[in-house]
C-alpha cells in the first residue's frame, strides 16, 4: 500500500511538521473529552509497541474497503449489514449496532470525510485513554455499547452469554478466519464457564487493542491482526 507510513515514518513527520497539530481537543472527540474532564495526556508513538503499531495498521486497512487511506463512517458502518446476512439481524438490532458504530469510530475522529491512515494509530490511543478515563470514572466504555450491540445479535438462544457456535458467526461477520473463535473464546472465558459473558468480551477486546501490547494474545484472531 503506497500510504503505509512505518513507526519511524509516523515519528518523523510529527517532528518536521509540528505546527499541523495532528489531532487535538478542536478536531478530535476523543482529544476534547479528556480536555472537558482536565486530563493532559500527549501521544508519542514511540510509546506505542511496532507490532501494535502493525495491528492497528492491519485493522485500518480491513475497513477501508477502497483502499484510498482514509476511513469513513460510511465503510465502517457496513458492518452491520454483514450481520444482516449472516444471521437475520432485525432492522432495530441493525440500527442498533449502527449507532454504536458511529459512537466509537467518531471518538476516534472517523467521519463522513475520514480519517487519514497516520492518524489512525494517535486516534486509536488517545481513544483508549479516555476508555481508561471512563472506566475510572464509573462511566459506560465505549468498547461496551458496540461491544452489547453486537452481543445483543449474536445472542441467538438469549440466555446472557455466547457459545462457541455463536462467537463464530462474530468472527465471520468480521471476516476473520473462523478459527479464532476457538483462540478467542479460550482467552476470554477467564472463568471457564463455557460461555461468555459481556464482561468478558468487553475485557479481552481492551487488552487486545487498547492497552500495551502483550504477545499472549497475537493468535486471538488468528494471526489476522
Amino acid at each position: 500500500m503506497g500510504c503505509a507510513l512505518s513507526q519511524k515514518d509516523e515519528t518523523d513527520m510529527r517532528s518536521l511538521y509540528p505546527i499541523r497539530g495532528f489531532l487535538n481537543a478542536d478536531n478530535n472527540e476523543s482529544y476534547a473529552y479528556l480536555k472537558s474532564i482536565g486530563v493532559d495526556w500527549t501521544y508519542d508513538p514511540n510509546d506505542v509497541h511496532p507490532k501494535l503499531h502493525a495491528r492497528l495498521y492491519k485493522r485500518f486497512d480491513t475497513f477501508d474497503l477502497d483502499g484510498d487511506c482514509k476511513m469513513t463512517l460510511k465503510e465502517v458502518l457496513f458492518w452491520p449489514d454483514r450481520m444482516k446476512q449472516l444471521v437475520g439481524a432485525t432492522d432495530e438490532e441493525i440500527a442498533n449496532m449502527r449507532r454504536a458504530i458511529r459512537i466509537l469510530f467518531g471518538a476516534c475522529g472517523v467521519t463522513e470525510d475520514g480519517l487519514a491512515r497516520e492518524d489512525w494509530v494517535e486516534a486509536n490511543q488517545v481513544f483508549a485513554e479516555c476508555e481508561r478515563q471512563r472506566m475510572k470514572r464509573g462511566e459506560e466504555t465505549y468498547v461496551s455499547i458496540l461491544s452489547n450491540a453486537y452481543f445483543d445479535v449474536l445472542d441467538a438462544d438469549g440466555d446472557g452469554t455466547l457459545s462457541l457456535e455463536e462467537l463464530k458467526t462474530m468472527m465471520r461477520a468480521f471476516q476473520v478466519p473462523v478459527e479464532a473463535a476457538y483462540t478467542f473464546f479460550y482467552h476470554a472465558d477467564v472463568d471457564k464457564s463455557g460461555t461468555l459473558e459481556r464482561t468478558e468480551m468487553h475485557n479481552l477486546f481492551h487488552k487486545f487493542w487498547l492497552e500495551k501490547y502483550n504477545p499472549k494474545y497475537d493468535a486471538i484472531y488468528a494471526y489476522k491482526y
